[in-house]
């Protein structure tokens, strides 16, 4: 009996395999709760504190993954990792809509963050090897396109369903249409190949101890910031005048704004380096944080949602190249190694945040922690060794 051998993936295959891969795991899985939070806290009970808290559950469970993922050395095990993490997020989406316990709630936003690890770490490592595999530019900001890309339609979803579906019925409605990317993203990524020692021998050599823990230290803010604007930024400008009722569409602005942003910070990446283009977009974050706490008008709103939009997806894209191209035979597990700490802060923060809103009825706390964050990341990253500084993208 001969074995069918699948016909090789064409590029435009492989990337919208990793960017269905990633609207899948983070833009519905994950982050169709930043959207429904607002609706939860109306029809199902749910408090600001017990969101913060379900927040959290869906960190830990993304730190789990990649705890996972950083422990797992063979690629075709990966692989695998990779469909059950696809399968488990079309799962954890729709039966969230099934119950309004919160015990339940905490243990589907576990298992949506363990299947982000699919799209984040697992699909970038894949793609990122056919890349080498094939000898083209190692560089995934298309492949990161799909964070805004999943952004935006769990926003455009939600804002379809409003005022018409209970946040239940919308959770089974994001399931339904989480089949739609389960299909692509699992046919049409191929398996890992081998990268050749030709290859291999061009990666820059792997970094000093030094650089790799402020690295790591910086990408901690990050997450620090990322995960208090992602999961608050939709309650925070609905309490404004200007953005009530239009909750969804803040996070459909967001999505919008981050699908190009990817390919501009792969661009300006080439003209200032790295570390440096990373530098200028956590000083961006900083600002959308900061424009709310100066004005609740619409103008400020929109403009603090538009930079969180063109700035985290070029934090994750930029610094997964960075580490991708410093270890090419297993990426995803040198991504894994940097993330954990990105997931700690995802850990932490939400639980805080909600915790600060509880306690003094508003957001400026927290907002106010993630500009301070985002600082010390610059701080971290101006601290970097000066080649590390000026690596060509």
């Amino acid at each position: 009996m001969s074995l069918t051998i699948p016909p090789p993936r064409r590029a435009w295959q492989v990337i919208t395999a990793g960017i269905c891969a990633l609207v899948l795991t983070v833009g519905l899985a994950r982050f169709a709760y930043t959207p429904l939070l607002p609706v939860m806290r109306l029809d199902a009970g749910l408090t600001a504190a017990g969101g913060g808290w379900l927040a959290t559950f869906n960190y830990l469970g993304y730190l789990a993954g990649t705890v996972l993922v950083a422990r797992v050395g063979d690629m075709q095990l990966k692989f695998r990792f990779y469909r059950i993490g696809l399968a488990l997020a079309v799962l954890s989406t729709g039966l969230m809509g099934t119950t309004t316990d919160m015990a339940i709630w905490g243990v589907l936003r576990f298992v949506a963050g363990l299947s982000s690890t699919a799209g984040l770490l697992l699909a970038s490592g894949l793609v990122l090897n056919w890349l080498l595999a094939h000898q083209r530019r190692p560089q995934l900001g298309l492949h990161f396109a799909g964070l805004g890309v999943g952004i935006a339609v769990s926003g455009l979803a939600a804002a379809a369903m409003a005022d018409q579906l209970a946040s239940s019925r919308q959770w089974i409605a994001l399931g339904t249409l989480a089949v739609v990317f389960l299909i692509p993203a699992w046919a049409w990524m191929p398996p890992p190949a081998a990268i050749s020692s030709a290859t291999g021998a061009n990666a820059p050599p792997p970094p000093g101890r030094r650089w790799r823990w402020l690295l790591i230290a910086s990408y901690f803010c990050a997450g620090v910031g990322f995960v208090v604007s992602a999961t608050f930024i939709v309650a925070i400008l609905v309490q404004t005048p200007a953005f009530a009722g239009h909750g969804s569409w803040v996070w459909v602005l967001v999505g919008l704004t981050a699908i190009p942003s990817t390919f501009a910070w792969d661009r300006l990446s080439n003209r200032l380096g790295l570390i440096r283009a990373l530098m200028l977009a956590y000083a961006l974050q900083a600002t959308s944080f900061v424009l709310p706490l100066l004005d609740g008008g619409l103008w400020a709103g929109a403009a603090s949602a538009v930079l969180f939009g063109l700035t985290f997806a070029g934090i994750v894209s930029l610094t997964l190249t960075v580490v991708g191209r410093h270890y090419p035979h297993n990426p995803a597990k040198a991504m894994a190694t940097l993330t954990l700490s990105y997931g700690v802060a995802q850990i932490i923060a939400p639980a805080i945040a909600g915790t600060l809103a509880r306690d003094s009825g508003s957001y400026q706390g927290a907002l106010v922690l993630a500009a301070m964050m985002m600082v010390i990341g610059i701080v971290l990253l101006w601290c970097m060794p000066n080649d590390a500084r000026s690596t060509p993208g």
